[in-house]
């Protein structure tokens, strides 16, 4: 479905090359202006966002158009800026292939939200995280497992500081939090990016990213994990989810199943809501997934 796009894909990373050692500051600073045009950075490189979004992307996002706020919670223990702009995130990541295409909408104007910076990553398909692949296998050397102390273990458990909550999990009130309550930024124990990455959105909002399905770990639901950027603030942190029958579909088959004993579903995560649930259609090399979040974007409260 998507063979046609590949090339656009591959010619946007040329454009971001460049920058690939930035850091998401200077991405920020230069996308600052309110028209999706060609941006230069700090450092000379042009960024130029998708000029146009194809007739099959956007049909994807027929009747998921909203202005609702998306709802926020917290970062996680696991997110940091990983110096990645690129479509493409997967890496040496193996896993069934999944296309994410986000369309970021202004809730307040009800308007698509060009220029912004959309961050994704997520875990892989063994429930790891990269720049923390210690701490998110819980010391127990086995990924999602109990630590030899018999206590919570796994990315689902406690963080490193301790405190509650695992990647994504719940923060300290006991539920979602806002989209600037959350753990501090990781400081990455290893030099792994995999399954991070950022892109800007073009003029009709929408960006898009290749990568794996996502494994799963303890105590949390299969998701991933999304922050906005607009003029240098953070606006919307939030996290996708899969229908069960889907992750069922996608855990049956290698190298997922060698995962077993998973324990949260959508039904009993603590930050679910049906409108995480991701658009998913299948396609000749994996699922093209879509959803619309809709952000504040001068942080009002509308």
């Amino acid at each position: 479905m998507f063979d046609h796009h590949e090339g656009q894909r591959v010619s946007r990373r040329a454009i971001f090359a460049g920058i690939s050692s930035v850091g998401l500051g200077s991405l920020l600073a230069a996308c600052s202006s309110d028209q999706p045009t060609a941006v230069t950075t700090s450092t000379g490189a042009s960024v130029t966002p998708q000029a146009t979004t194809s007739a099959d992307l956007t049909s994807l996002f027929e009747g998921t158009n909203t202005c609702t706020l998306s709802p926020a919670v917290t970062q996680g223990p696991y997110y940091f800026d990983a110096d990645k702009i690129r479509s493409d995130i997967r890496e040496d990541r193996q896993g069934t292939q999944l296309v994410v295409a986000i369309k970021v909408m202004d809730s307040e104007a009800c308007k698509p939200l060009t220029n912004a910076v959309v961050e994704i990553w997520h875990c892989d398909a063994a429930g790891l995280y990269s720049g923390a692949e210690s701490a998110s296998q819980g010391g127990g050397g086995v990924p999602g497992g109990a630590p030899p102390s018999g206590g919570p273990g796994g990315p689902g458990g406690p963080p490193p500081s301790g405190g509650p909550g695992g990647p994504g999990g719940t923060p300290p009130s006991g539920g979602p939090g806002g989209a600037n309550q959350a753990a501090a930024d990781l400081v990455p124990t290893d030099d792994k990016r995999y399954l991070r990455g950022a892109q800007v959105t073009n003029a009709d909002g929408i960006v898009q990213f290749t990568t794996i399905w996502p494994g799963w770990y303890r105590g949390r639901t299969v998701h991933i994990h999304a922050m906005v950027h607009v003029n240098n603030d953070r606006v919307l942190t939030t996290q996708m989810m899969f229908d069960e029958k889907l992750n069922d579909e996608v855990f049956a088959a290698a190298p997922y199943n060698t995962h077993t004993g998973r324990d949260t579903t959508n039904a009993n995560d603590t930050i679910f809501v049906d409108s995480m649930l991701m658009k998913v259609t299948k396609d000749a090399n994996g699922y093209v997934s879509a959803i619309v979040m809709s952000a504040d974007a001068d942080q009002n409260g509308k």
